[in-house]
């Protein structure tokens, strides 16, 4: 089977159709930057990344002696990135990183997502604890680790989830006692801490969410703390190790090639970042980043899927097509299918919007940093869109990719499966999606006034009325009618939702969905329109926007009705019955 191919025309294409202009600081180098970065990254990823990804899927991590082993490869794959300065491309120079913006590390971390999840993944979690220390640390924290962390030199983690507490985050039991030198002794125990231990880096740095003395109960009551594996002798060097080890590597259905850790803290030493019992701020830093990560995952590894189903459909004679053309041989390829050619169009549909709106979603981020609060606005209210559609409709197009490939896809040794398998676990981690839902419906909707979503709505009309051009009209009126389906479910929340609760939690899903019906469909309006005067992408960009207009924008009427129909059948059952 041919191997994941960087899209790098489609990616660069889309950089451009959605990077804002006039912007404060530069998101996009200049072309010849541009042009290096996407081809040197392309060629790692092709060459030396996606040929480990069956290896760590079949070799998985192994806990020996206390240290994590690795699967074969991925050492040099992970020195390939790190040595590279693929690791720092958006970190500060000062720390030895590129100084770009998050648009081109997002970028860059596609292709490499899309090449092998379970790898990439040790290099952006390190990059969440890079932003985290360089947010809420002390100018000695963020000296000692930031250029550690910028070329992965030591990577880091993030340490919330315990046993008893996963989405709850105010049960956390683990205690953070004062020590006479100022440090604090951590005792407890996290679960599914990914890349918690192995043999890539020399040191690893947890942060950990723990409660110190003082801290009131619930989440106010927690703090933040840096829980270094290794304790740093005062050159900075890796020194004594410290008493956090790994009690078990879980087996799970995906991303085998990275290691999903239970960790015990038994009087480890830690440094409080940030203000104590102030750590769920220190905290939504990384998160917030990771959930963006995290959509970009779902398409990612859906992208990879889908080639593979491309490349199967074209290849594999099945049938004779019904439609009209030169038949030859005893079967045609499975592509000249209408069915078939159903769910490759679904699939490519979905991945281009979902890239366009990571994408943009990414350069919010980046205009943010700058001080710009309506950005800033923007992106807190659809991360929780990303995160959650974006891994939805990844792990669908996955299941769609194994379809195409009928019984042959059921077998492992096509590998498509395996896509399957490291897709679902994005629908889960960094808050499964159900959270995602009611933090939108909850918090995020009616946040500041609701000023967030109204800002949105304004700029949906002002995108459609732009959209003067006759190829356009269909586009901007799927997206036109779905706006108004979810401006009306915006008001059946803000009528019912205080007095009935259920109601608003009950549609918490649904809505997001609708919202992210939506979003695809403004990102294909404006993809499309960035094609016109693109001979080589017009009719691709076109054809795409309209199916995702004609074929999948009807279904926020669906969403929409199901969120009127409010939360009576879904409470009618007494716990007792299920």
């Amino acid at each position: 089977m041919p191997g994941y191919v960087p899209p790098l025309e489609a990616i660069r294409f889309t950089l451009r159709a959605v990077t804002p202009a006039d912007t404060p600081i530069p998101l996009l180098p200049d072309e010849a930057t541009l042009e290096a970065i996407l081809d040197g990254a392309g060629r790692l990823a092709a060459e030396a990344l996606a040929p480990l990804n069956p290896i760590g899927d079949r070799e998985g991590c192994v806990l020996e002696n206390g240290t994590v082993r690795t699967p074969a490869g991925f050492r040099d794959g992970f020195d390939a990135m790190r040595d590279g300065g693929w690791c720092g491309l958006d970190c500060a120079e000062d720390h030895g990183g590129a100084g770009l913006s998050y648009l081109i590390h997002s970028t860059v971390g596609e292709i490499f997502v899309s090449a092998n999840m379970a790898l990439q993944m040790y290099a952006g979690l390190t990059h969440g604890a890079y932003s985290a220390i360089l947010a809420h640390g002390s100018e000695a924290q963020k000296a000692l680790y930031l250029p550690k962390l910028a070329n992965c030199a030591w990577t880091g983690t993030m340490n919330l989830t315990e046993p008893q507490a996963g989405t709850d985050l105010g049960l956390i039991r683990t205690k953070a006692e004062p020590a006479e030198d100022g440090s604090y002794r951590l005792t407890g125990q996290k679960i599914f801490i990914s890349a918690g231990e192995h043999d890539l880096a020399e040191n690893i740095v947890h942060l950990v969410l723990a409660r110190a003395p003082g801290g009131e109960p619930g989440t106010r009551g927690l703090s933040m703390f840096i829980v270094p594996k290794h304790l740093p002798e005062e050159d900075g060097t890796p020194g004594a190790r410290n008493a956090v080890h790994c009690l078990k590597v879980e087996e799970k259905m995906g991303i085998h090639g990275n290691a999903t850790c239970v960790m015990a803290y038994d009087g480890a030493t830690g440094w409080l970042i940030g203000e104590l019992h102030k750590g769920m701020r220190a905290m939504f830093t990384m998160m917030n980043e990771a959930r963006l990560g995290v959509g970009l995952q779902g398409y990612a590894v859906a992208e990879a899927a889908a080639q593979a189903a491309a490349a199967y459909a074209r290849d594999r004679l099945q049938g004779r097509s019904p439609l009209p053309g030169p038949h030859e041989g005893a079967a045609d390829p499975l592509i000249a299918h209408p069915d078939i050619r159903r769910m490759l169009m679904d699939q490519r549909a979905f991945l281009e919007g979902a890239r366009a709106l990571t994408y943009w979603g990414a350069a919010q981020i980046d205009l943010a940093r700058t001080g710009d609060a309506e950005a800033e606005a923007r992106i807190s209210l659809l991360t929780p869109v990303i995160k959650a559609f974006l891994t939805d409709r990844g792990f669908e197009t996955a299941v769609t990719a194994q379809q195409v490939f009928g019984g042959h896809g059921y077998i492992e040794e096509t590998g498509v499966a395996q896509y399957l398998r490291d897709a679902r676990i994005a629908m889960i981690y960094e808050g499964a999606n159900g959270v995602q839902a009611l933090d939108l419906v909850g918090r995020k909707l009616a946040g500041d006034g609701g000023r967030a979503m109204m800002a949105f709505f304004a700029t949906m009309k002002a995108e459609i009325a732009a959209a003067t051009e006759p190829e356009l009209q269909g586009i901007a009126q799927a997206l036109k009618a779905g706006s108004k389906d979810l401006q009306a479910a915006a008001m059946h929340f803000a009528e019912h939702g205080l007095k009935e609760p259920a109601v608003a939690l009950a549609g918490a899903s649904d809505f997001l969905s609708l919202f992210g019906h939506v979003a695809l469909g403004w990102m294909h309006l404006k993809l499309a329109r960035a094609a016109l005067d693109d001979a080589g992408r017009r009719e691709r960009q076109l054809a795409l926007a309209e199916h995702w207009a004609g074929r999948h924008m009807p279904a926020t009427a669906l969403h929409l009705a199901r969120i009127r129909a409010g939360a009576a059948s879904v409470m009618a059952l007494p716990a007792e019955a299920f």
